[in-house]
């Protein structure tokens, strides 16, 4: 029986090297007093720490100089007002750092900040005093050595390509970050996005095997699901939310694993821990097969306002469970079979039970009578629906104008994902375009947590300011262009 302990210690011999780059950017030398500020340019985005130096112009300073600086991810943050900042996430995200400096030295600042543009403003000072030597020292466990880009005869589609890419290096850190500005925590949703864009970009299998064993060191809940998220610093902690959708996730994660390396040795360890999720999330069907509504729990799914998701869970169980019987197969396990059956009775009776013939889509009391794209998308991705009936569903659902449609990269990464399940490809990169697109024209340097074309400011946390401007499950277009020859 594998401890806590055994995963963890194999979890930190796959401690990925970190590789450091130094950035000066090319302003060199401001002289500046009191209320004056000045903004830095990196050239493109970077994770790291900050250092300069600072020095007298005509006469010694007497008295600290106080420096407010501001870590920016795009322009428009430089203009932010963060006194202004009223979302439901701590203040304490915002990139910002308020130092005095008692006299001419070199400063470093000890936190870690994630920025392209960096805004210095004087508050205080009794003389004028020079800053210079501005270096921002960047970290990354991607090796940038090993990523090639494919040929393209479609620019937007390189641009693409090149900033997802540039997105997942950032979020590659000691783990697999969600977002190096905010939580920098490591979650299942993330890592089976950056998983599987690594596996086609920078191939750093030592840090996905990490993370895998991260979450089996990790305690489960009183439902028997591994938490979402981990933290690693100061020292390794369970997250306390463990919603089933990314339970199940895992699990997925896991196969993705097996089918781009073969690592048996690493997969036999975790194989148990992947039955108990199924296991698990069996005992809380209902006679029907179909999952029911627990007690304190959550749902991820998408941060889609009002959005309902037990349909959508149904067909991520599904979908992990028809991964699951691929990987036992592989491994030659004699429980394969019975995993089978299950999998064959829990899609007819979904049919059966959630699916509406009359509308052709899946629509139903569970998620009290509500369309959503994200439901289609599941059950075509848990196999419940296929062909001619999985396109109708589907098309029906997103040119509807009362659906419910995704908000999240993240759940743009499964449409796309069922379209091309589907033979859909040039609507699947229509989709790709038109979403990560429209990132590019507003400006991204990096791919965004959350990004709506009719409302640009929409946050899931109350304030745009508190947004991460370079997340982790955002990265995969680099996936399917590579993957798929998009």
């Amino acid at each position: 029986m594998r401890t806590s302990e055994y995963f963890l210690k194999k979890a930190n011999e796959n401690m990925p090297e970190l590789f450091i780059q130094k950035v000066e950017p090319l302003e060199k030398c401001f002289v500046v007093d009191i209320g004056e500020s000045f903004v830095l340019d990196l050239g493109a985005h970077f994770v790291g720490h900050f250092s300069f130096k600072l020095d007298i112009v005509d006469d010694f300073i007497d008295a600290p100089t106080r420096l407010n600086i501001k870590f920016c991810e795009d322009k428009r943050e430089i203009e932010d007002d963060f006194s202004l900042y009223h979302g439901v996430l701590s203040k304490t995200w915002l990139q910002e750092a308020v130092i005095d400096v008692d006299f001419p030295k070199d400063v470093s600042l000890e936190r870690r900040y994630s920025c392209r543009y960096i805004k210095i403003t004087v508050e205080a000072t009794n003389k004028p005093v020079k800053l210079f030597d501005f270096v921002f020292t960047a970290s990354t466990s991607a090796d940038m050595s090993r990523l090639s880009f494919p040929k393209t005869s479609d620019a937007l589609l390189g641009e693409i390509d090149r900033v997802a890419c540039l997105t997942l290096k950032d979020c590659m850190q000691t783990f697999f970050e969600d977002g190096p500005k905010r939580d920098r925590r490591l979650w299942i949703g993330d890592l089976r996005l950056e998983a599987l864009t690594d596996y086609y970009t920078f191939n750093n299998l030592e840090l996905v095997r990490r993370c895998l064993y991260l979450f089996a060191s990790a305690s489960v809940n009183s439902l028997g699901f591994v938490p979402a998220y981990v933290y690693t610093e100061p020292y390794f902690f369970s997250g306390r939310d463990a919603p089933a959708d990314y339970a199940l996730l895992y699990v997925v994660s896991v196969c993705d694993y097996f089918e781009n390396t073969g690592d048996r040795k690493t997969v036999l360890d975790l194989l148990d821990l992947c039955r108990s999720q199924l296991d698990s999330f069996e005992k809380i069907l209902d006679e029907r097969l179909i999952v029911t509504q627990q007690e304190g729990w959550f749902t991820f799914i998408d941060w889609c306002p009002g959005l309902h998701k037990l349909i959508s869970l149904q067909g991520i169980y599904l979908y992990a469970l028809d991964a699951f019987i691929k990987l036992l197969d592989a491994l030659g396990e004699s429980d394969s079979a019975k995993y089978a059956l299950l999998l064959e009775k829990v899609r007819n009776s979904t049919k059966k039970h959630l699916f509406n013939k009359e509308k052709g889509v899946f629509i139903n009391s569970l998620d009290q009578d509500q369309l959503s794209v994200h439901s289609q998308v599941w059950m075509i991705l848990g196999g419940v629906i296929t062909g001619t009936e999985a396109k109708l569903a589907l098309d029906f659902a997103l040119s509807s104008p009362d659906a419910k449609h995704p908000f999240t990269p993240y759940m743009h990464h499964y449409v796309i994902e069922a379209m091309l399940a589907l033979g859909l490809k040039d609507e699947a990169v229509s989709l790709l375009k038109e979403h990560w697109g429209g990132m590019l024209k507003n400006g991204a340097d990096t791919f965004y947590e959350v990004y709506s074309e009719n409302d640009p400011d929409f946050s899931p946390y109350g304030d745009r300011m508190i947004n991460s401007l370079c997340h982790a499950w955002s990265c995969t277009p680099a996936y399917f262009i590579r993957k798929y020859g998009l």
